[in-house]
């Protein structure tokens, strides 16, 4: 028979003896049928704790902090994001807009690049090969008209998401780098260190090497380099500036890095690998043609030196 249950007899109830309070017949522990010592009668509140509407007990005796609300997070994260995108503007990647046609159609006019400008910092230089993006320098864009930009272009020029209108930039590919003596003839390829380059897997189809534009021999001197549009008859490259300082070359120290990946449209995205003539053997001969004679004239210094000292002695006892 259930503890509490009615006998059957019409008499009062059995109560527990010394007025224990019933409790759940499935328990902690305790006897049967009576609170077991230090438990919590229904609806009284335990000591040291608060209970919450939900009936859950918090031990703290404080009430748990509200979450801050996202609108007032939301300038701190907006604030968070536009350093981090200033600082990879700076110093990792950056994008440019394709200005004009003188690349095709390695790239074309309205294409989105991303630009490398990590590589630069640790004191790489551009090389032979490589699609590159440089500051003017000096007389390049001259007379050429650059649009007023609105509010928003400014905005996302500083952020890094457009190039700024105030820079005048360029984007070539880099035929011969310092040291290097680079020449084209007319009807003929151009030459580099007297190799000739098979650019037919990167120029504009049906143009010809340097016919609208012959030039060479021309020897780079170091910290510059020689630049060529891919598009050889709708770009003023270094071809068109023989006049200026810098004889149409450009100092590495203008250069802004170099453009890996067509990022925008979408259905151009691709990388932009160095074509594979600018790889062929014998191209750096002429520089590791010198590295033996400067090696032999270091070698020959002190040799030089120790024997004038000798002479100069052996006058001096004489």
């Amino acid at each position: 028979m259930a503890v509490g249950a009615r006998s059957g007899h019409d008499g009062p109830e059995d109560r527990p003896p010394n007025g224990g309070v019933p409790a759940d017949p499935v328990g902690d522990g305790g006897s049967p049928g009576f609170a077991s010592p230090g438990s919590v009668p229904p609806g009284a509140e335990p000591p040291g704790g608060d209970a919450s509407q939900d009936g859950s007990v918090s031990g703290g005796g404080t009430a748990p902090k509200k979450p801050r609300s996202f609108w007032k997070e939301l300038p701190l994260l907006i604030g968070i994001a536009l350093i981090l995108a200033l600082l990879i503007k700076t110093f990792l990647v950056q994008a440019f807009s394709i200005p004009s046609d003188s690349m095709q159609n390695t790239l074309q006019r309205g294409d989105r690049v991303l630009v490398d400008k990590l590589t630069p910092w640790f004191g790489s230089e551009p090389e032979r090969g490589e699609v590159v993006v440089f500051h003017d320098p000096g007389g390049w864009l001259e007379g050429t008209e650059t649009p007023e930009p609105n509010a928003v272009q400014n905005f996302l020029s500083f952020i890094g998401l457009m190039p700024s209108a105030k820079d005048k930039d360029l984007i070539k590919r880099v035929i011969a780098v310092g040291g290097d003596t680079v020449e084209c003839k007319k009807n003929g390829p151009v030459t580099v260190n007297g190799k000739e380059l098979d650019d037919k897997s990167f120029i504009f189809e049906g143009n010809s090497a340097c016919d609208d534009q012959p030039f060479g021999p021309i020897h780079v001197p170091e910290g510059r380099i020689w630049v060529m549009g891919d598009h050889r008859q709708n770009s003023l490259d270094s071809r068109y500036h023989q006049e200026l300082p810098g004889q149409g070359t450009v100092s590495v120290d203008q250069v802004v890095g170099r453009a890996v990946l067509v990022a925008w449209p979408v259905n151009r995205w691709s990388t932009l690998p160095v074509p594979k003539t600018f790889d062929q053997p014998g191209l750096n001969a002429a520089a590791a043609a010198a590295v033996p004679g400067a090696l032999g004239v270091a070698g020959a210094l002190p040799l030089v030196f120790w024997r004038r000292r000798r002479l100069t002695r052996e006058r001096t006892a004489g």
